[in-house]
């Protein structure tokens, strides 16, 4: 790891902490996932409802649906989940559209495009969705060359034990974030969590998105027993994206926790800055 001494003046020292391809990666990844969610959600719009199994509809009962329903003088919206049924009104369900209160799941701002457009929703979906895969593709064979995975992201033996893993946990709980040497590398918590990411909800949001895909059933039509049928995987897509999206949000107030300005410098320019004090 390349390391600039910054000197006396600044009082820091600056470290190479994430090659080109990484931020390159990185930033194509924020764009195409930004508006893969958005444009999934409108897919969604087309009918807002989860079911599992083969079939969907009236074969097989939804465990997630929102709808609009006429109350009285006035409608509203209801999202289910399960047995449960909680009123909505004005994001889910029933929301505003051009000042007029408008059946439709997720509400226009979360949608691409922000009117109802499945044609066109499916559209930017698939488009970015293949960038993603084509993104993911070639971060995958750089950290295979560059041993990125095994150099900076595979835990040491010692980081994955219950003391030292219930004291990170501690600290991050606490806001105490790693600080001199400890900086340099990604923590424990930092790297368990990329793993996943990289080799589990990315590879299954890739896997449901193309078991929903009657043209890849016909190339793959294992994938429909491995997922319990294209409902049972449409249902897997959803919440995998908002497992991704429970990940950004964490990571990002970690970001402006730990020092937004630092942690962007180094995402954009590869360089970290470590203060000397704390070497």
């Amino acid at each position: 790891m390349a390391t600039i001494d910054a000197g006396t003046k600044t009082g820091r020292t600056l470290i190479y902490r994430h090659s080109l391809a990484v931020r390159l990666s990185h930033w194509v990844n924020v764009f195409c996932l930004t508006v893969l969610l958005f444009s999934g959600l409108q897919i969604f719009n087309a009918h807002p409802a989860l079911y599992w199994g083969q079939y969907g509809a009236d074969n097989d009962p939804s465990f997630i649906a929102m709808e609009a329903v006429e109350g009285g003088d006035q409608a509203k919206g209801l999202t289910h989940v399960g047995s449960l049924t909680f009123d909505t009104t004005g994001v889910l369900g029933l929301s505003d559209v051009d000042g007029e209160a408008t059946a439709r799941g997720f509400p226009s701002w979360l949608t691409l495009p922000s009117y109802q457009d499945l044609s066109a929703g499916r559209r930017w979906h698939f488009f970015f969705a293949w960038l993603f895969v084509l993104n993911g593709s070639v971060y995958l064979l750089y950290g295979l060359i560059s041993r990125h995975f095994r150099r900076d992201l595979a835990p040491e033996g010692k980081e994955l034990t219950l003391a030292h893993l219930g004291h990170e946990v501690a600290s991050h709980a606490r806001l105490r974030f790693p600080k001199g040497a400890e900086a340099r590398h990604y923590n424990t918590l930092q790297k368990l969590t990329y793993l996943a990411v990289i080799f589990l909800l990315l590879p299954l949001m890739v896997a449901t998105g193309l078991t929903m895909s009657p043209g890849f059933n016909a190339v793959a039509p294992w994938l429909l027993d491995v997922f319990g049928g294209r409902q049972s995987a449409r249902t897997l897509h959803f919440l995998t994206a908002f497992s991704l999206v429970a990940f950004v949000v964490v990571h990002v107030a970690m970001v402006i926790l730990s020092g937004v300005f630092n942690n962007l410098r180094s995402m954009i320019t590869g360089y970290y800055a470590i203060e000397q004090g704390d070497e």
